[in-house]
């Protein structure tokens, strides 16, 4: 009965030491995968400065050519998360016939959180 007992501390003292050395790897893991992450923000205007509601802003992965795409809610503005830093993109507005020129967002670009405006106009 000792034995058993010893067994079954030994057993979860082995359980407890690799939960607690598997943990803080997932930290890290999590933490490395946030900072290869950023954001990208701006505001969608019209050529006289009034903001656009309802512009489709169109962002492409140009290494995967994956399109995302967000609809300007009333304050104007658009936002994407979780590109990675390792790509460039192009991003772009269309609103009732008009567009915005395409810019791009550059692996060299450093920021966390960068932020391109884009104005609409006739094409």
């Amino acid at each position: 009965m000792k034995i058993r007992m010893f067994r079954n501390l030994v057993a979860l003292a082995v359980i407890v030491t690799a939960s607690v050395a598997i943990a803080p790897a997932q930290s890290r893991k999590e933490k490395a995968e946030e900072a290869s992450k950023r954001s990208l923000e701006g505001l969608v205007t019209d050529t006289a400065d009034n903001v656009v509601v309802g512009a489709i802003v169109k962002l492409k992965d140009m290494k995967s050519l994956s399109v995302r795409s967000f609809i300007t809610k009333e304050d104007g503005k658009y936002h994407f998360y979780g590109l990675s830093i390792n790509n460039d993109y192009e991003i772009q507005a269309d609103f009732n016939g008009m567009s915005s020129k395409a810019r791009t967002l550059s692996v060299y670009d450093s920021r966390k959180t960068p932020n391109l405006d884009l104005k609409v106009e006739k094409k």
